[in-house]
């Protein structure tokens, strides 16, 4: 399979499902380029981007996990590559 470069954009508005959501994460942690999160206290909500090189299937493995938690929002962008 072939790696692709992507971003996943994840908007959390639901805290209690934060520890999944880092579980979910860490068991997909070989793909991770890099990670970034950004807590907006003053709207209750938190923004995560996360890189990832990785097969397409691994991608939206991942990406079909995180749609699952509850008020948990989750868009992909790939590279051209």
């Amino acid at each position: 399979m072939e790696n692709k470069i992507a971003v996943v954009a994840i908007i959390v508005e639901n805290p209690d499902v934060v520890a999944e959501l880092n579980e979910i994460l860490h068991e997909f942690s070989n793909s991770i380029i890099g990670r970034m999160g950004i807590p907006y206290r003053a709207k209750k909500l938190s923004l995560i981007s996360i890189a990832l090189d990785a097969p397409k299937e691994v991608i939206d493995e991942l990406t079909g996990k995180l749609s699952k938690l509850d008020q948990v929002t989750v868009q992909t962008a790939y590279s051209h590559e």
